[in-house]
């Protein structure tokens, strides 16, 4: 079968799937629909948990960063990764001990103040549209490619089969559908990164293809890579080009942001108590951990496969795949001195090639000359990694905004069906506005998604983290540091990436940070502005600080 005919067969059956999970797990009560009714198993939470948390971005686009960054590309492996470990062991088992459904929930009870509930609101809410407008970026990438239609009817596709069973099943419905595209988005992963491994290094595992010889006799992998793109005129792929200071802050950004996520946080109160929030914890690093160590392989792969293929060759003989891609745009060849050949460098000036770090995971497959059906795989497992995520952030705007606004806040006679149904209609609203994003979108998708952690490492995660460890923060110190932090980061942001993005440059960034590193300046921004407000306003109340002291000691919840 064409690849095009192994694409509607793997997204039909695993989009049949998701809708036949979500009607059976549909959500009846509020606590299923915001919590999955608190009784999720460990080990399902953690397949939910690690495709919730492996986006569009880490299987679409960190490595196709990583493709072409080489080493600076492994910033947001690193700060995903560390990220992730902080979250665990900070933050999740505090916060299941906590017991409420939201971030929000926490924010507002532990600072006992409704202000400070909104200012959670608002940014739970901005954050989660900015990561969910990626994940539809993703999904229209991909659908544009594969079943041949435009970005923005994939987006369409991608908006109604989100909407459908993040409305019908809510947290219950999104979780047991996320433990499928764990399933699919893995083996999609992992069974081109296999094939390409025996076929480049002669190596099964690709992590250990990653340091072994070409069976081409070129010698090793990365030593082959360094001299095709020194030859090029590429920055050698092994040696970093950019400041130490900025890698460090996007790392810290990242790895900040993603324990602040408010998507991520949510997964942890879905199981029973706080023994199976760590062993969730636990099971999601494994499963996360399979695909975070073979992306650096299939970026080294799939770089130099690009290379290899398009390096000097004549435009009129390039294989299918190539033509294909052109026409979503997110490849060209301009023939600038009209030789028919396409001259892949890294002067600016000479090179007539453009190639979007998006695609190299979706064409690696078809580049290497791999099986149709393995193409179409890899097709379907991007789908579930950009839909698990969209899912799991348009249920955290809708809960935002039925339970924390409404139920909590303006609001707190309406029924449970009311606000069942209010949680709905925000998803629809979500859905849209995303949607819209996704087909207008201001860059790549890992880079739209690092615009999130940084919000959330300015705003969530020292508000978190002083509230669980820190019983004298108060109200006034929480709301001025989260209030703070936003703003400086999201005015940075929206300076060099929506007014002026030709101004972004190291010499004109503050400190030489960029706009995905500026989290980190953002939040420890927030940290002190929350200690010197708190120093000059009154202590918590004791129940408050007695609530402290009780959710950091051993037991269950």
């Amino acid at each position: 079968m064409s690849v095009q005919m192994w694409t509607y067969l793997f997204v039909f059956l695993s989009f049949g799937l998701y809708i036949g999970i979500a009607i059976w797990s549909r959500a009846g009560s509020t606590k299923e629909f915001y919590v999955a009714g608190g009784g999720v198993h460990p080990v399902a939470n953690g397949m939910a948990t690690a495709a919730d948390w492996m986006s569009a971005a880490s299987f679409i686009s960190m490595t196709g960063l990583i493709s072409f960054l080489g080493r600076d590309g492994t910033f947001y492996l690193m700060g995903w990764t560390g990220g992730y470990v902080l979250l665990a062991l900070l933050l999740a088992p505090y916060l299941r001990k906590f017991g409420k459904f939201t971030v929000p929930d926490f924010i507002g009870d532990r600072y006992y103040s409704q202000t400070a509930r909104l200012v959670a609101v608002f940014c739970a809410i901005v954050i989660s549209f900015i990561y969910v407008c990626g994940q539809m970026q993703g999904a229209g990438i991909v659908f544009s490619r594969f079943l041949e239609v435009d970005v923005t009817t994939g987006v369409i596709i991608g908006m109604a089969i989100v909407f459908f069973y993040a409305v019908l099943g809510g947290m219950k419905g999104i979780t047991y559908t996320q433990v499928a595209q764990y399933c699919v988005l893995i083996f999609a992963f992992m069974v081109p990164a296999i094939f390409i491994s025996i076929m480049m290094t002669g190596q099964v595992i690709p992590q250990i293809g990653f340091g072994s010889e070409l069976v081409d006799g070129s010698g090793y992998l990365l030593d082959r890579l360094d001299g095709l793109s020194q030859e090029l005129g590429f920055a050698t792929y092994t040696e970093g080009q950019r400041s130490t200071q900025d890698v460090f802050f996007i790392t810290a950004a990242l790895m900040f942001g993603t324990a602040g996520l408010p998507h991520v946080i949510i997964r942890f109160f879905t199981v029973p108590n706080v023994r199976d929030a760590r062993r969730s914890a636990g099971y999601a690093m494994i499963f996360i951990a399979i695909l975070y160590t073979t992306a650096p392989t299939v970026a080294a792969f799939a770089r130099t496969n690009l290379i290899n293929s398009v390096s000097n060759a004549e435009y009129s003989a390039m294989p299918d795949w190539f033509g294909k891609w052109e026409t979503t745009n997110l490849i060209s060849f301009d023939d600038k001195n009209n030789d028919g050949k396409i001259q892949y460098v890294g002067d600016a000036e000479r090179n007539e090639l453009t190639v979007s770090a998006d695609i190299m995971v979706m064409a690696n497959p078809e580049i290497a000359g791999l099986p149709n059906w393995v193409i179409a795989l890899v097709t379907a497992g991007a789908l579930a990694a950009a839909l698990s995520t969209a899912a799991g952030l348009l249920l955290v705007i809708s809960t935002s905004v039925a339970h924390d606004m409404l139920k909590r806040t303006f609001m707190p006679s309406i029924t449970e069906k009311q606000e069942l149904l209010s949680a709905r209609i925000s998803i629809f609203v979500a859905v849209l506005i995303a949607g819209y994003v996704g087909m207008n979108p201001p860059a790549y998708v890992a880079q739209v998604v690092a615009f999130a952690f940084g919000l959330a490492a300015a705003s969530f995660f020292p508000a978190i983290v002083l509230g669980i460890f820190q019983k004298k923060m108060n109200k006034q110190g929480a709301i001025s540091g989260m209030a703070a932090g936003f703003i400086f980061t999201a005015s940075y942001i929206i300076y060099f990436k929506l007014i002026n993005p030709a101004a972004s440059t190291a010499d004109n960034w503050l400190f030489g940070i960029s706009p995905e590193g500026i989290g980190t300046l953002g939040t420890i921004i927030n940290v002190a502005f929350a200690y010197t407000i708190a120093s000059f306003t009154p202590d918590p109340p004791d129940d408050v600080q007695e609530l402290v002291e009780n959710i950091r000691l051993p037991g269950e919840a």
